[in-house]
């Protein structure tokens, strides 16, 4: 038997227990891992609020660090003993010992602890498409981020500077400000006081950016709009403060023939080829040295409840990981 994180119904942190699941052999295309160290990330917390909906009983978490127990019969791109890492997948990554489909597997390299695996697949492989496929940022260029002193947005940062580009960056507080500057942040915004569409006005000499990439939601929305200049690109990865609500597509031509988009990692990485080439791409960047991953919280997998309990509540900065 193994330990793993479940919900039976549908609420606050509070539903999340701990249960005692049978993990028996991996299927054909299947391999039996034991995590390592797992991820924590917002999109936990949606799956077990029911903002997405997931089949009850249900394992949660998608994003962890590995070792390979046991493969199928069709497997041959990783075999048992592999160290390996994922995000994505059906959620389950809070467990000791799981079954997974083998083709969301990617070897890591060495040079990259286990708990920066963990910290970094979901959230970098975010940053990746976010910033080089939906909208490929160049350098000398202006872009907003939300967000900036949480887990996605201290890889966006790093990265965003070392592809030459100015950042942005909304914060909840002075401490955030300092955090997200000391990693590449060039303009905070501490939007709990500042109206951050007049700060980015004032910051780009009334040009406004290009792209936005909000991972907020209802709050900041209408905002992030403000601050695109003519066919700017809105990229709303994320409803931390709630979904958004139906609006006038009319809106989008008044203010500036404007593009909104709503992706997602798992239709970017659904090919086999993307999602290794998108963790390529991310572990080079890591490896090289121009974007560090700095794990800030760790809890025990027992306590996952804490865990969501303080990113709900604004207490955590970077990246979180739970030890199983």
């Amino acid at each position: 038997m193994s330990k793993a994180i479940r919900f039976h119904r549908t609420g606050g942190p509070e539903v999340l227990q701990m249960d005692e699941v049978s993990v028996g052999d991996p299927g054909p295309n299947e391999a039996r891992v034991r995590n390592t160290a797992i991820g924590l990330n917002f999109i936990d917390t949606y799956h077990r609020s029911g903002l997405y909906p997931l089949p009850l009983p249900s394992g949660i978490g998608l994003e962890a660090c590995a070792v390979v127990e046991a493969v199928g019969s069709a497997v041959t791109w990783v075999k048992p003993g592999d160290r390996v890492g994922y995000a994505g997948g059906p959620p389950g990554a809070y467990s000791e010992v799981r079954n997974i489909p083998a083709d969301r597997l990617v070897k890591v390299p060495d040079g990259i602890s286990d708990r920066q695996v963990a910290a970094m697949m979901l959230k970098g492989m975010t940053v990746q498409y976010l910033i080089r496929r939906t909208y490929r940022v160049e350098k000398g260029e202006t872009v907003l981020f939300h967000a900036a002193a949480g887990g996605v947005g201290l890889i966006a940062c790093q990265w965003l500077k070392a592809l030459g580009a100015s950042v942005i960056g909304t914060v909840g507080s002075d401490e955030k400000a300092k955090l997200a500057k000391a990693h590449g942040c060039d303009h905070t915004i501490v939007y709990t006081r500042e109206n951050f569409v007049e700060r980015v006005k004032e910051i780009t000499g009334g040009k406004k950016v290009p792209v936005v990439y909000d991972s907020v939601g209802k709050d900041t929305f209408m905002g992030s709009l403000d601050c695109l200049q003519p066919r700017g690109l809105l990229a709303m990865f994320g409803n931390g403060s709630g979904p958004v609500a139906a609006f006038d597509l009319n809106l989008l031509a008044a203010k500036g023939s404007l593009y909104v988009t709503r992706p997602s990692l798992m239709v970017y990485t659904a090919k086999r080829q993307d999602l290794e080439a998108t963790a390529k791409e991310l572990f080079d960047v890591v490896k090289s040295g121009k974007v560090k991953i700095e794990i800030n919280q760790t809890y025990a997998l027992k306590d996952a409840a804490q865990a969501h309990r303080d990113l709900e509540g604004r207490k955590t900065t970077g990246s979180t990981v739970l030890l199983p």
